[in-house]
């Protein structure tokens, strides 16, 4: 709602985020974040953009009612609060996302490697001489090669990604 606003209206303006970023004394990339939705301008910030931007407060936060300029403030405020709740919870469900994602990523190697040490490596008596049981032992041995030597290293990272974004409550 807010980022789409601030776009359209800046482009509506022929402002670039650059140009809006200068006349605010912000740097584009906090522009960029408004627009994507990643984060919010502050009270002070929206006042000074609604300025920048020749368009009132109410318009940017997706709103035609007129109100007092206290209850404007605090209008304002809530949906900030709202809006700035709503990026906390998105972040929040991404994290847990990775997490459960890494831990999963962990369960699946380590099954891969057991399943691995359980079949000891079958085609390795294989009988060579026809060339497509070659190809075949050669694609296993390759990829049994491949995941010997990765999933330890994948295991590992994903290890110190599980406790690095675990729940810090």
């Amino acid at each position: 709602m807010l980022n789409e606003n601030i776009k359209a209206i800046r482009k509506s303006k022929g402002l670039s985020q650059q140009e809006l970023a200068a006349r605010l004394n912000i740097v584009r990339q906090t522009v960029s974040k408004w627009e994507q939705g990643r984060s919010v301008p502050d009270s002070d910030l929206l006042i000074a953009l609604s300025e920048v931007l020749e368009t009132p407060v109410s318009t940017l936060l997706g709103e035609t009612v007129m109100e007092t300029e206290a209850d404007t403030l605090k209008a304002i405020s809530e949906k900030l609060e709202v809006i700035n709740l709503q990026l906390a919870q998105r972040k929040a469900t991404r994290r847990k996302l990775l997490h459960w994602s890494l831990i999963l990523l962990c369960v699946v190697i380590v099954i891969a490697l057991v399943i691995l040490l359980e079949l000891e490596s079958p085609y390795l008596g294989w009988d060579y001489s026809d060339p497509e049981t070659a190809v075949l032992g050669v694609a296993f041995h390759s990829l049994e090669w491949l995941l010997v030597r990765a999933a330890p290293v994948i295991l590992t990272g994903a290890v110190i990604g599980v406790f690095l974004h675990r729940n810090k409550e």
